[in-house]
């Protein structure tokens, strides 16, 4: 069966429905149809953030946003400056919907909830007279100078002036092979945003304990991150290794996800400036135990690892702490080293680093430069942003560039 539209956006998630609604918003004639392949709407909205929905960052400024995507941040920088943070916040706002800001920079709805965000984007559309398809799959594409026709699996044929491409992140590159038929080159996707592994390493024992500031970097590389370290029953996540994942995504996957890291558990602390202030101390403090000289940042049981991790015994006396034994310690504390073997993603949320090389789309239209009427947004581009709302943002910012655009061309 044909079925004509003027525009056709493929997938059902944050930056499809967001490209939808933007476009019936500026053009309420649209005829308009998302395609999903599953029968799930708005998935990875639903479980983001816990299934609160991180919409977006506090930051504001484009300048300061673009460093936040391993990949893609500069491609970014038009668009944000375009449709970014404050114009986020306005959109929401302006369908009932408040965001908060917590702690580290992350806005979530006042509501807490992502069914909040994942209603209003099917609502807003739905309410517009937009269309929908679920369990629609598409084994083709047909690009033409007129209408493009969009083959379907279960043989429904749809021709479209416009048709947009918002599938998402793919796991695997044949995901994309309709994309592949138009000439367009793929970046192999590779997994970002996921922890570290340390299998049956004895510091796993001491799962849900954190640091507030450590400094990791992965051996052998440029990858270097600091922030919250938290231990798992699996390895090592929180902040800072997260952004590691991101940003050190490529070497990480040519590396087989087998690699070794260097923590420092005190920050940015030398080894010889920690010696000369425990010399003070161990003077003055004899006595005491050898748990004295770790900060308190650091929880005790961890402490008590670190110590026989040096090799020493926590009943210690300080006085008896000989030169050796306080290098080691401060070894330990300050070039901590693990290897690293294997990562942990979590499903739903899974982001990749990887889709449509930017070389070959306009980034100020989000526009094939091969195909006319060939749009993309979202993860399906070669973009991503490290944890905190930065993969929302660049599909709210692409998908908005896509609808300006369509609209121009509809006229």
């Amino acid at each position: 069966m044909k079925h004509s539209y003027e525009v056709v956006i493929i997938g059902g998630g944050a930056a499809g429905f967001f490209a939808a609604n933007r476009i019936l918003e500026l053009r309420p004639s649209t005829r308009i149809v998302l395609l999903e392949k599953t029968q799930k709407l708005l998935s990875k909205v639903l479980v983001s953030g816990g299934g609160r929905c991180n919409v977006t960052n506090v930051i504001s400024d484009p300048q300061e946003m673009i460093k936040m995507y391993p990949r893609g941040g500069k491609n970014l920088l038009s668009l944000f400056y375009q449709f970014g943070q404050e114009e986020t916040v306005a959109w929401f706002f302006d369908k009932g919907i408040k965001l908060k800001t917590e702690a580290d920079g992350r806005m979530f709805p006042e509501t807490n909830t992502s069914e909040t965000i994942a209603k209003c984007l099917y609502d807003s559309y739905t309410k517009k007279g937009g269309e929908i398809k679920l369990k629609a799959t598409v084994k083709e594409i047909k690009f033409n100078s007129e209408n493009h026709e969009i083959l379907l699996e279960n043989g429904d044929i749809l021709q479209s002036k416009i048709v947009v491409v918002a599938s998402g992140g793919a796991p695997k590159k044949d995901m994309l092979s309709y994309i592949k038929q138009s000439g367009h080159s793929i970046i192999d996707p590779v997994p970002s945003l996921f922890t570290f592994n340390l299998p049956k390493h004895p510091i796993t024992e001491f799962m849900g304990l954190s640091v507030p500031n450590a400094h990791i970097e992965i051996l052998n590389s440029k990858f270097k991150f600091q922030g919250p370290l938290l231990i798992t029953h699996w390895g090592l996540s929180g902040p800072a290794i997260l952004k590691l994942s991101a940003f050190g995504a490529r070497f990480i996957a040519e590396n087989n996800y087998n690699f070794s890291i260097q923590i420092n558990w005190l920050g940015e602390q030398k080894v010889h400036t920690l010696v000369e202030s425990w010399n003070k101390i161990i003077k003055q403090e004899g006595d005491k135990k050898v748990k004295r000289l770790i900060p308190n940042e650091i929880p005790n049981r961890l402490k008590e690892f670190l110590i026989h991790r040096a090799e020493i015994t926590s009943e210690l006396n300080l006085a008896d702490l000989s030169m050796a034994k306080r290098q080691k310690l401060a070894e330990v504390l300050c070039k901590d080293i693990y290897e690293v073997s294997g990562k942990t993603t979590f499903k739903e949320e899974f982001v990749t680093a990887g889709g449509i090389n930017l070389k070959e789309v306009d980034m100020r239209t989000c526009e094939s430069k091969l195909i006319p009427n060939l749009y993309f947004c979202g993860e399906v581009l070669d973009i991503d942003g490290i944890t905190g709302g930065f993969n929302f943002q660049a599909a709210w910012s692409t998908a908005n560039a896509v609808a300006l655009n369509t609209i121009e061309r509809l006229q």
